[in-house]
């Protein structure tokens, strides 16, 4: 293709490169066939169990432990006593010699090595309280399950060790594949008071009444996971990344004073013996109500806070195909429900609480809870229990059909909008954990961000549409840039097993859900993530996933190789920080054609007179071989016009031959890439007449050199500024280096000081400090 015209260049900013931050590369020296190699020998090979498309493969196979509990709480002495029957079934190909099981209840225990290695230096200061609890052999005394007998079928004694969190059993026959065995376990210990001993579990006291509410919780000895890909499953419990369980079915007696209500997993099968009849009533009211009805009024709650009785009472609970159970008990309970339907099946959403959080709870418990069911079941697969219940338990916690969660207002009924959402946000995530893992069944024990990063990341899709203006902590791309700007050393991947992730809330949660939004948003589209990321819960649902399950699975039913994406996202650490290098501005000229084109500034009368003179010939008109590229372009510079051609693309050069071309502003733009991730390279142009326009480069755009490129854009207008990134979609660090002309950003005093973070409808809710805070 023949160019009519020539350049004029005008060079409006060179700024400097910075070399790449340093980083191990698998292909080192070399600008490319770094970030872009395959995940394959990263991930575990596939398999007949595991398949390459991420699905389960023909063999799959599971564990599935049931249960028949009965416990008993004496709330005198803050004590539970209970026994258990538990039919373990070996699905495995495997002959298995021995089992394991948990006794999560045991992270109490004094000796047990998570209270041992703390570390910390002495304060200039101390409280009473703080010296006491330095002494844990004496704040921790008592505590720990204590187990009485350990028997098969038939009441034989069973051989088993204690290790710490873990007990293993010795069979006294080998199980084969295919095979059941059935044994018996006695235990009891003393239920710790929460606001003393931490814990997910344990009892609140509260000093105005002198009731209590339970919260029994990792309770009951637990079959550990056997699984195709790690066999058993027995890594200690810390306290913190929590757990891996098997599924199962169970049936469970829960004893208590008779004026204490429960909510537990499961249904209730004998609410007759256990509900007044106006209670009943109400039940049943409810199951056909538009609105939440009490099944415990307030009335009712406040009077039994007033005496406590002797007598006890049997709640009855069965669940069917659950991983844990757990249970809630108190006197000071108001009890509502209301249903919804998840593809036209009927599932009772509850709610349970006192007095205290009575202003909160009363208006948005059970319908936040309907609501994340709906928006949960929508991304993912239709919720598939009979029930979903929220307690105000002054925690975050969650179980199957059962969440644990806060949000108290002042005394005299109000409260702050902080309360309030945070309550909201606690009942979404809890109640939604629901899915993550207890349906789609990850290890958080190995990888703590495949349940509470894909749940957190749900969670902000339900929040969203809670409320167009929800102020969401986490999940938009621009939440988790103060964490990526930490110094290297404060930063760890995704990918880093459980217990060892230091800042678990920034990482685990929000850095991880984080990706995921990035992935629906900008990555992949709205349509082909969700529908990969159904088809991962489909898979999935009440089975094993694995981290390359989710990543094949996305993969698989997309078309969209992400294995830079998980490579960079999940198992590194560096940021995404673009920066716009320099910026070339590119313009038409044309002395050759003046009806096209304008005239020149200066032409001298020779020249006017010869072109009037039609009789006038010219010999490289007559012999056009003299032609050559001075001809074409007078004054250009042969060697820049090649630089510029081998820079555009062939649609730009169609455009060369068009008699518009005059009005043609081209810019020629330099990239780098000096955080290490690569991201797609979204230009946003603004136009001297007020305008804007945004291309997209795809991610892809860095394979031939991961750490620079330039690229040349023909434009209709005369820019005036760029931008990248202007919608903050790729948590890209530094704002200031991807501007042109180059500008200062304001601190977070300034944003502040100037209103815009308080804006919901500007910054999505929230206060200063919320998101200076967000994602840490």
């Amino acid at each position: 293709m023949i160019m009519k015209q020539f350049f004029r260049l005008f060079l409006l900013a060179a700024i400097p490169a910075m070399s790449l931050q340093a980083q191990s590369d698998h292909n080192p020296g070399s600008n490319h066939g770094n970030r872009f190699e395959q995940l394959d020998y990263l991930l575990a090979t596939p398999n007949e169990y595991r398949t390459a498309s991420g699905a389960p493969g023909p063999k799959y196979w599971q564990q599935r432990a049931d249960y028949d509990i009965r416990v008993d709480i004496d709330e005198q002495k803050n004590h539970l006593t209970a026994s258990e029957t538990v039919t373990y079934y070996n699905n495995a190909p495997d002959v298995l010699s021995y089992i394991w099981l948990q006794l999560d209840e045991n992270f109490h225990h004094a000796k047990s090595n998570n209270n041992l290695d703390n570390t910390g230096k002495m304060p200039a200061r101390m409280t009473d309280r703080q010296l006491e609890e330095m002494d844990v052999e004496k704040v921790l005394a008592g505590l720990g399950l204590n187990i009485t007998r350990v028997a098969d079928a038939l009441g034989k004694p069973l051989s088993y060790t204690v290790n710490q969190t873990m007990m293993r059993i010795d069979l006294p026959v080998p199980l084969k594949p295919g095979q059941k065995f059935v044994f018996n376990i006695d235990w009891n210990y003393k239920i710790n008071n929460k606001s003393e001993v931490r814990g997910r579990g344990g009892y609140e006291t509260f000093p105005e009444d002198g009731n209590n509410l339970y919260s029994i919780t990792q309770w009951f000895p637990r079959m550990a996971v056997y699984s195709d890909f790690q066999g058993w499953q027995h890594l200690q419990f810390t306290g913190g990344a929590e757990f891996a369980l098997t599924f199962g079915n169970y049936k469970v007696a829960i004893t208590v004073p008779s004026d204490h209500i429960v909510a537990a997993t499961g249904e209730l099968r004998n609410g007759k013996l256990v509900l007044t009849a106006d209670q009943q009533q109400r039940w049943t009211v409810a199951q056909t109500s538009k609105e939440p009805v009490e099944i415990v009024t307030l009335a009712e709650a406040t009077a039994a806070l007033k005496s406590k009785s002797d007598a006890k009472k049997t709640w009855l609970f069965e669940a069917e195909n659950v991983r844990d159970f757990a249970f809630n008990s108190s006197r000071r309970f108001v009890w509502d429900a209301m249903p919804v339907y998840i593809d036209g099946r009927k599932v009772m959403c509850m709610s349970f609480y006192g007095k205290e959080a009575y202003p909160i709870y009363r208006k948005y418990s059970t319908k936040a809870t309907a609501h994340t069911l709906k928006i949960y079941s929508k991304y993912t697969i239709p919720y598939p229990y009979p029930v979903a219940q929220s307690v105000e338990a002054a925690n975050g916690m969650e179980y199957p059909m059962l969440s644990m969660n806060y949000g108290r207002a002042e005394k005299d009924g109000t409260y702050r909008e902080a309360i309030k959402y945070g309550a909201l946000g606690v009942i979404i995530h809890e109640v939604g954990h629901n899915f993550f893992p207890m349906i789609i069944n990850s290890d958080e024990r190995q990888w703590w961000w495949m349940d509470e990063g894909l749940n957190t990341f749900v969670q902000f899709l339900t929040e969203q549409e809670f409320d167009l203006n929800y102020p969401s902590r986490r999940g938009p791309a621009h939440l988790i840039t103060d964490y990526m700007r930490l110094p290297k050393d404060q930063l760890e991947p995704i990918m880093t097993k459980g217990d060892a992730v230091a800042n678990v809330g920034a990482n685990a949660y929000a850095k991880a859900a984080t990706g995921l939004n990035i992935l629906r948003e900008t990555l992949m589209g709205r349509d082909l993530f969700d529908f990969s990321f159904r088809e991962y819960a489909r898979r999935w649902a009440f089975k094993h996933p694995t981290p390359a399950d989710l990543f094949r699975t996305m993969e698989d039913a997309s078309a969209v190789d992400l294995d830079w994406f998980w490579r960079g996202w999940y198992f590194g650490t560096d940021p995404v920080d673009i920066s716009i290098d320099s910026v070339k501005w590119f313009r038409m000229d044309d002395k050759r054609n003046a009806a096209a084109f304008s005239q020149p500034e200066f032409e001298a009368i020779h020249k006017q007179r010869n072109k009037a003179d039609k009789s006038m010939t010219y010999y490289v008109d007559t012999d056009t071989t003299l032609r050559d590229f001075y001809w074409q372009y007078p004054g250009a510079d042969a060697k820049m016009y090649a630089d510029m051609q081998a820079k555009m693309s062939e649609a730009q050069k169609d455009v060369q031959n068009a008699s518009k071309w005059a009005d043609k502003h081209l810019y020629e733009l330099t990239f780098s890439n000096k955080g290490g991730m690569v991201m797609p390279v979204i230009v946003e142009w603004t136009f001297k007449d007020g305008s804007k326009q945004v291309d997209r480069l795809p991610v892809t755009i860095w394979r031939s050199n991961e750490r620079q490129f330039s690229k040349v854009f023909v434009k209709d207008k005369e820019v005036v500024s760029l931008r990248l990134d202007p919608m903050k979609e790729t948590a890209d660090i530094n704002e200031s280096n991807g501007m042109w002309p180059v500008r200062e950003m304001p601190s977070r005093f300034q944003l502040y000081k100037g209103g815009q973070a308080m804006s919901r409808g500007a910054g999505g809710g929230g206060n200063a400090m919320q998101r200076a805070n967000a994602g840490q």
